[in-house]
């Protein structure tokens, strides 16, 4: 999850702090707008211990949950 804190830190021009807060919120709605089925693995995607092979999968169907 750190490298996506940086990440958003960085481009959101924020502090890393202020990014850490944006992170877990946002990991918060997406887990309670997805199915349990993926919502148990996001923490370990964010973490990068999930399967990579599956998280273009995951995307598409969030993709497809929020209407794009």
């Amino acid at each position: 999850m750190e490298e996506i804190v940086k990440m958003v830190s960085e481009k959101a021009g924020i502090t890393e702090s202020q990014a850490k807060i944006a992170v877990q919120v946002v990991s918060e709605i997406l887990k309670d707008r997805m199915p349990e089925t993926m919502s148990k693995h996001l923490d370990s995607y964010l973490k990068g211990d999930g399967d990579a092979g599956n998280l273009s999968d995951m995307a598409g169907k969030l993709g497809g949950m929020f209407g794009k």
